[in-house]
């Protein structure tokens, strides 16, 4: 065979070759797709606290300004601004000498008309028996009886006046008249206080407990009007400070006011809380939390677990047969990440966490199960004033107190 033949068989061979690679070859049908895998889980059943708050500003049990009772010179201030002071400490000392000559003047005029009085008392006892006997006149005898009532008249007013000025004397050392934290000073030492009118030397003011003032709606009131009226069943408050610091005391309904502001349709609310640290101070701008009531055996989602359009809200679940099934609900309160389910679904249904853009009404779907977490809900029920307790069960036919709303003047109700 010649050399054509073989280069001819060669070139054959290769191009069978060729013609039988794999990527020459004419792609088959793609094969067809699983359902999509999402993440499924029941929705997370608990007692879903709702906590009211509300803006408060605190006040002290009493404002006691401590005034000068006498008019005098301030001679000695006996404490430091800003402290503690008990019943009874000493603070201002005034000038003595002014009221002290007046005293004197007062005891000796007094030592006057005492003498006055035993001289006149004398007459009347010598001219009585004389005047019975007709030695004297009647005349002679009423006039010796009339000075000596207006003798004793002006001794009753002598002492009157020693008292008076033993009294001053006693208001030149100023005392505090009750415990509590001491203000500024205003007044220094050489001013004249007490001329014309009493002058406010400084404040007082108790601290532990101290108010805090806040404001409620009507109907918040009308909601909870039961508890405030039974002690037993008062509910406990919480306070948080402003840089966001909860005060370790809880505090108790100390006041609720007569009547309900016409312009704003609120009811003031006082509550006290201890305050032995005397962290709080009087004029703090703080909010005051509180219990209204409890959902007991809420349903909640993730909130990316649920779908809104229009106002209207829904979810997918997955049936026993494996599929996705559209589902209606309606939503409640928002806690953090989760969301409340008032109606339109069943602890044990299975709801789509993840995948919800892959997910069909209908179609069949790979479940995976999911968890939902719960930290909002731990965070929440941190915040319950005194913790969460089991709640009772409202009577046959009854439904249970509403929450309580707080005013727009009263600043917005925490979620």
């Amino acid at each position: 065979m010649d050399v054509f033949c073989f280069r001819s068989i060669f070139c054959l061979l290769a191009l069978l070759g060729v013609a039988g690679l794999p990527g020459c070859r004419r792609p088959g049908p793609p094969a067809a797709a699983g359902p999509p895998v999402v993440q499924v889980s029941r929705p997370l059943q608990h007692d879903v606290p709702m906590v009211a708050e509300a803006i408060a500003q605190t006040e002290a049990v009493a404002n006691v300004e401590v005034r000068a009772r006498v008019e005098a010179t301030v001679e000695k201030i006996l404490f430091v601004e800003g402290t503690g002071v008990q019943e009874g400490d000493p603070l201002f000392l005034l000038d003595k000498k002014p009221i002290e000559q007046r005293l004197a003047a007062a005891k000796g005029n007094l030592g006057q008309l005492e003498a006055n009085l035993g001289r006149v008392t004398q007459d009347v006892e010598r001219l009585r028996p004389l005047a019975g006997r007709g030695a004297v006149s009647k005349a002679e005898l009423d006039t010796a009886v009339a000075n000596q009532r207006q003798a004793e008249a002006a001794l009753e007013t002598g002492r009157a006046q020693v008292r008076a000025a033993e009294l001053d004397l006693g208001y030149t050392e100023v005392a505090a008249p009750v415990a509590g934290v001491i203000g500024a000073k205003q007044v220094d030492v050489g001013s004249l206080v007490g001329k014309g009118q009493p002058t406010v030397m400084a404040t007082i003011s108790p601290l532990d407990p101290i108010w805090a003032n806040l404001e409620i709606s009507e109907v918040a009131y009308l909601n909870n009007a039961e508890k405030f009226r039974q002690a037993e069943s008062a509910p406990v408050f919480a306070l948080v400070l402003a840089n966001g610091q909860p005060h370790p005391h809880l505090g108790r309904l100390a006041f609720v006011d007569r009547v309900i502001n016409a312009t704003t349709g609120t009811l003031k609310v006082r509550v006290e809380f201890p305050n032995p640290e005397k962290i709080l101070r009087p004029g703090q701008f703080c909010h005051v939390r509180v219990l209204s009531r409890v959902l007991p055996g809420a349903l909640l989602l993730p909130q990316r677990a649920v779908q809104e359009l229009q106002g209207q809200h829904n979810v997918f679940v997955v049936g026993a047969d494996g599929r996705a099934a559209f589902r209606r609900v309606v939503m409640g309160r928002r806690i953090g990440s989760l969301w409340v389910v008032e109606s339109g679904l069943t602890a044990d249904e299975s709801v789509v966490l993840e995948g919800l853009q892959k997910v069909r009404n209908g179609a069949p779907v790979t479940a995976r199960p999911g968890v939902i977490d719960d930290t909002s809900l731990r965070e929440l029920e941190a915040t319950v004033p005194g913790g969460l307790k089991p709640p009772s069960a409202p009577p046959s036919g009854a439904t249970a107190p509403a929450p309580l709303p707080v005013p727009p003047s009263a600043g917005p109700a925490s979620r």
